[in-house]
């Protein structure tokens, strides 16, 4: 006889099931390239190394945002709808590592203004939340979700 699973449980574990196929569509080098994009003129050589190890795990989390609300597009939303659905959770993220950048970057006000920098968090963010829609997109099109 198995074992009896409550419906968190096994809404979880297909969640994260979702999650593993999605982090296969995202590589290392993207979020780098995006990050010295966004980020090349603030960061310094010594703080480097800490702002990147963010700069990963904030795409990450905005890629899978995306993912997770990719569905409704497959239904026929736009990107901005969905986007409009997930707004409080992305402005999360972007506060997150926008206050993280501050924190621990310890960037030069004289070299960058904070509206800049936020401004381009914001956009640092948003990339990887449309990267992973139009990608979890195209998974339930293809029906590999």
């Amino acid at each position: 006889m198995s074992d009896v699973i409550s419906i968190k449980q096994k809404r979880y574990q297909k969640e994260l099931k979702y999650e593993k196929k999605m982090l296969r569509e995202l590589s290392l080098t993207e979020i780098k390239h995006q990050m010295n994009f966004c980020f090349g003129k603030m960061i310094d050589n010594a703080r480097k190394k800490i702002i990147e190890e963010a700069c990963v795990d904030y795409a990450i989390e905005a890629f899978l945002l995306g993912a997770k609300y990719s569905r409704f597009g497959y239904y026929g939303e736009t990107m901005d709808a969905a986007n409009k659905r997930c707004q409080h959770e992305e402005k999360r993220l972007i506060d997150e590592f926008y206050d993280y950048f501050l924190n621990w970057g310890k960037v030069k006000i004289n070299d960058v203004s904070y509206d800049e920098l936020y401004i381009a968090s914001e956009h640092y963010i948003h990339t990887f939340w449309q990267e992973g829609f139009i990608k979890g997109e195209k998974r339930y099109k293809l029906r590999l979700h």
